[in-house]
């Protein structure tokens, strides 16, 4: 997160018949971190940061999801005791690989359908990534502790509307997608 330069390519000139000085790339996101976040109309429930690098893969995912119930049974329990937990996530490849679903079967979760190569209906897409993108504008973060300092401050600096507009938002782009026969939608 944040913006990093990538001073180390420049554009060679040189004449037809000669090759250009190869030059390694310096890797654009050296200090990515992967942001992991599940929200609902009230709130952040919970979120973690992977290590620099690191990746999701279907294990991650599950003892991510182990966590998340934790979190939702501290922060919800009326909806994971009495009413039922809506789910909804895209279809990345760990999100749907078998023992996922099984996790969220275990759960007892009702998973929400999701339409294949639909990005624009994810509400962290459309909505909660967009306003942390504005919010991170022009930062420098030099580590992971300055990433999660700003993320405890973007989180708790929106109000209860933030996050249930963002879910309402969710019904009107699923219409607009289905009334467009299917068409991205581009805002």
């Amino acid at each position: 997160m944040g913006r990093m330069k990538n001073d180390g390519r420049k554009r060679q000139w040189t004449d037809k018949d000669k090759q250009p000085i190869p030059t390694a790339k310096v890797s654009l996101h050296s200090k990515k971190i992967l942001l992991s976040v599940w929200w609902d109309m009230y709130s952040v429930i919970y979120y973690e940061l992977l290590e620099p690098n690191q990746t999701i893969n279907a294990d991650v995912y599950n003892e991510q999801l182990c966590r998340l119930n934790l979190e939702l049974i501290k922060k919800r329990p009326r909806l994971v005791n009495i009413k039922k937990v809506l789910f909804h996530r895209d279809n990345a490849r760990p999100h749907k690989a078998q023992t996922t679903l099984q996790k969220i079967s275990e759960f007892n979760w009702e998973l929400l359908s999701h339409p294949a190569y639909s990005p624009d209906i994810v509400p962290s897409d459309f909505h909660l990534f967009r306003a942390l993108q504005n919010f991170l504008l022009g930062k420098k973060l030099n580590s992971k502790q300055d990433v999660q300092n700003e993320l405890s401050g973007f989180f708790a600096s929106k109000t209860e509307s933030f996050y249930s507009n963002g879910i309402k938002k969710l019904s009107v782009r699923w219409r607009e997608i289905v009334n467009s026969g299917g068409k991205y939608i581009i805002d």
